[in-house]
């Protein structure tokens, strides 16, 4: 019998050679605000519209963190696409979130004509010189021929060891040429296993341990199995069990191992445990400057034992000396310790007392006036579906539902470890897109949601219907904070001027709420979810009360006996 030939290859534009290469490597959605330099890729995509979906996006920053979202849920690579110039630098905000969350993601940017490269033409920009501190790589195809070849190492470089981000620049006349080029698929690769003398060490330090705590990192690299499996050696082993800044995703936080979060705003009494410990099990952490309380917590030089569990070596032991580094990948080390148990810990006294400073912290004080954000969140907590998704901005607003909130198994948290404002709500729309039967709720200051709030568009165009709840205490609250901490009663540049939210969203078709006491925040929520559409929550605070454990006037007194 004739062996069958495959079928002959057609020639491609370049344009359409890149959207089958995003097609060949899994991509399942991409987010992109359109731009003159890449009509060529959209018209790709246009050929591709049933096996990939263009998301357009308001504003490029949003596009790249609905894409950063998308991977930190999936697990995927979050593709995004952006023009040239103007285009790429908004779009740099989103690809340093990308690169300090450790998300594998790849950026495509429209470029500017080969042959004018060096005029400073028209939105020129030399990218690999503007994003290599930002990236994994950069690179440029001018090529394409080398389109399948540059765009699946783009992918395997943005998956392996730490995930981060890689940019790649598509000239323009790049994409209108013809090319005959077989597509590339991703490529199989086993993942790094932990060495078994590694895991046995490991265990046997554990044994002599007094005082361990265990703190818990990573994000898009987890899958949901292996979770499950390091929750199951952590909770078997009693292990106290912290998670790293903005990690919540990592351990249910309804567990008695849980003892709170490791980063900004971290609870005094942890950190002074994690101080007091005699041995830190950091699994996926970096152990960077939020987790290590500014690069205070611990001797670098190796005074406390350090277990760092990491799927890059390059990251262990940059920062602190550990007795023991593990290279692996994090589900491969959670598959191979699940089953594990120290014959007799002597940490049983330990984890309780730290469970129950934990415990402690998440007690709701009095705070005055008629809202007490604290019993509100909680009772919120009460009534959210089991496997809600939560996506949050960066500012003071985050230490309430961080303190007073507890993350459960099948829920998700994502939040930007970089502090980058503006993430929350086109996170909470990508979120959304990705997962559109599941709950998803937005926690944002009034700050953070008009930066990057005009993604709502995004959402309406797209049917999709985050809950978008916006802590409106009129002003930049994390800045106030510590400008009252240095220059008390000079308050300078950080007022805001704020929209009513509930009209502000009402104005596009959506549901619009205000909150402004205790009981009020449950029925709003219920509102809005049975209303099907895009919703804002406005939670009127008090702006005295600038964070959960001062007001303006306790600081200004602590300020003065300075």
């Amino acid at each position: 019998m004739a062996k069958q030939q495959a079928p002959a290859l057609e020639p491609r534009t370049g344009g359409q050679i890149l959207a089958d290469a995003l097609v060949a490597q899994g991509a399942s959605h991409v987010f992109a605000v359109p731009g003159e330099s890449y009509l060529d890729l959209l018209d790709g995509l246009f050929a591709n519209r049933n096996r990939i979906n263009l998301i357009t996006c308001r504003f490029e920053a949003g596009a790249v963190n609905m894409a950063e979202a998308h991977a930190k849920l999936t697990g995927e690579v979050g593709v995004a696409v952006v023009t040239r110039g103007p285009g790429a630098c908004h779009a740099s905000i989103g690809v340093h979130i990308a690169h300090q969350d450790s998300t594998p993601l790849v950026l495509l940017v429209g470029q500017i004509p080969v042959e004018e490269t060096d005029r400073e033409t028209f939105q020129e920009v030399d990218y690999r010189k503007m994003f290599a501190p930002l990236a994994k790589w950069v690179t440029q195809i001018d090529d394409e021929k080398r389109i399948p070849e540059l765009i699946a190492h783009a992918f395997d470089v943005a998956r392996s060891g730490r995930p981060g981000p890689v940019v790649v620049a598509i000239s323009e006349e790049m994409q209108k040429r013809l090319a005959t080029v077989p597509d590339i698929g991703p490529a199989v690769v086993t993942p790094p296993y932990p060495a078994p003398e590694a895991i046995e060490a490991m265990m046997k330090m554990l044994g002599k341990a007094k005082r361990p705590l265990a703190v818990i990192g990573g994000g898009a690299g987890w899958t949901a199995e292996g979770r499950k499996a390091i929750q199951k050696f952590l909770v078997n082993n009693k292990l106290p069990v912290a998670v790293a800044f903005r990690r919540q995703s990592n351990f249910d936080g309804t567990s008695d191992n849980y003892v709170g979060d490791l980063g900004v705003g971290a609870d005094a009494a942890l950190v002074q445990h994690a101080r007091d410990s005699d041995l830190i099990l950091a699994i996926g952490t970096r152990i960077g400057e939020p987790v290590s309380q500014g690069y205070t917590l611990f001797d670098m030089a190796g005074a406390k034992p350090i277990i760092h569990i990491y799927p890059d070596q390059a990251e262990i032991g940059r920062v602190y000396r550990p007795a023991l580094g593990i290279t692996t990948d994090l589900n491969a080390f959670a598959a191979a310790v699940k089953g594990l148990k120290v014959s007799k810990p002597g940490w049983g006294a330990w984890t309780k007392e730290l469970r129950a400073s934990r415990l402690a912290q998440a007690e709701p004080q009095e705070y005055d006036g008629p809202l007490n954000l604290a019993r509100a969140l909680q009772a919120l907590e009460k009534v959210l579906p089991e496997d809600t998704v939560f996506t949050c901005d960066a500012g003071n607003f985050a230490t309430w539902p961080n303190r007073f909130m507890h993350v459960r198994q099948k829920q998700d948290f994502l939040g930007p470890t970089n502090g980058a404002m503006g993430y929350g709500i086109p996170a909470a729309i990508g979120a959304k897109i990705v997962a559109p039967e599941r709950e998803v709720i937005c926690f944002v200051g009034d700050g953070g949601a008009l930066m990057t709030g005009q993604e709502i568009a995004t959402a309406f165009h797209h049917k999709v219907n985050p809950i978008i709840m916006v802590f409106n205490n009129g002003q930049y609250g994390t800045i106030r904070m510590y400008q009252e901490r240095a220059y008390p009663e000079r308050v300078s540049g950080t007022q805001l001027t704020n929209p009513d939210f509930a009209r502000f969203i009402e104005a596009f078709g959506g549901h619009g709420e205000v909150v402004e006491a205790t009981d009020e925040l449950v029925p709003a929520y219920k509102r809005a979810s049975a209303s099907g559409k895009p919703a804002i929550i406005e939670v009127r605070m008090n702006p005295e009360q600038v964070t959960n454990r001062a007001t303006v006037a306790q600081l200004r007194a602590q300020a003065k006996k300075k």
